[in-house]
């Protein structure tokens, strides 16, 4: 039985290959030690540990386990690989270039070229900074929470729009955003769904702009993603706006959140 395991800041995720079948598992992350976190998880597990041969890790400072547990090899992974062999994975991509952005608690922006991963560049706005955001504005950081108010909201009440000075700019529509939040400033006619509406579309703003400068600068014309932040409708509808303003189109997998840990396990795969 070979395990994958991608230690995020706020997750840890797990992908047991069992027979042929991949198992996913998620659970939360702490502040405890990484060896502390380590066999936490494997206590977790439904399995039994007997029977695990290899484990390879990625993620955090997994790099600081030891190389072998019980009976067991552990691996480590460069997180840069693991993400993007865990998009070509579950993609299915064949592209001889490619562009994948995790999106997870910050963004990392991974290309695939002449048969190696780069790493173009990150920022630290992901869902990680939405989620202190909307504990510090709506008192909640319940991701699923902040995606469900922000769908009932509107942000007009909050986001300066185009629209609310020109009827269109450089061929940008009116509803594009001219400044993120700045009616907050002033005026009160606004609520806590739009408040969540105008963050989650800010943070997908901010990734979908990285996602799309990246693509252009590499040269190609799609972003896979990976991580968890864009299965918020909200903030994914923000990514694909942004996409779209430069003629850069995007895919989602509904595994997507599990990419690091199947990119882990592909290693032991030989797929790396």
């Amino acid at each position: 039985m070979d395990i994958g395991i991608d230690f995020g800041i706020s997750n840890i995720d797990v992908a047991i290959k069992i027979k042929g079948e991949i198992r996913f598992y998620t659970f939360i992350s702490s502040d405890e030690s990484i060896s502390d976190k380590f066999h936490n998880v494997i206590n977790k597990l439904d399995i039994a540990v007997s029977e695990i041969k290899n484990i390879a890790v990625t993620g955090g400072k997994s790099s600081d386990l030891p190389d072998v547990f019980r009976s067991a090899s552990i691996t480590k992974v460069n997180e840069v690989m693991a993400i993007g062999q865990g998009a070509k994975d579950i993609y299915s991509i064949q592209d001889n270039a490619f562009v994948v952005v995790s999106a997870g608690t910050g963004t990392a922006c991974i290309n695939y070229q002449a048969n190696n991963f780069h790493h173009l560049g990150g920022i630290s706005v992901g869902g990680g900074s939405l989620q202190g955001l909307a504990k510090l504005l709506i008192n909640t950081s319940d991701a699923h929470e902040i995606n469900k108010k922000a769908i009932k909201g509107n942000r007009s009440n909050v986001d300066f729009l185009i629209g609310d000075v020109v009827n269109n700019i450089g061929g940008l529509d009116g509803d594009i955003t001219a400044s993120n939040f700045v009616k907050a400033r002033d005026d009160k006619n606004y609520n806590t769904n739009d408040i969540a509406a105008a963050l989650t579309n800010m943070t997908g703003e901010v990734i979908g702009t990285v996602a799309y400068l990246n693509a252009l600068l590499v040269g190609v014309s799609k972003v896979y993603f990976v991580g968890r932040i864009p299965l918020l409708k909200s903030v994914r509808d923000a990514i694909d706006q942004r996409l779209e303003l430069a003629g850069v189109s995007s895919e989602y997998n509904p595994n997507m959140e599990y990419a690091n840990a199947i990119g882990a396990l592909a290693y032991l795969q030989g797929k790396i």
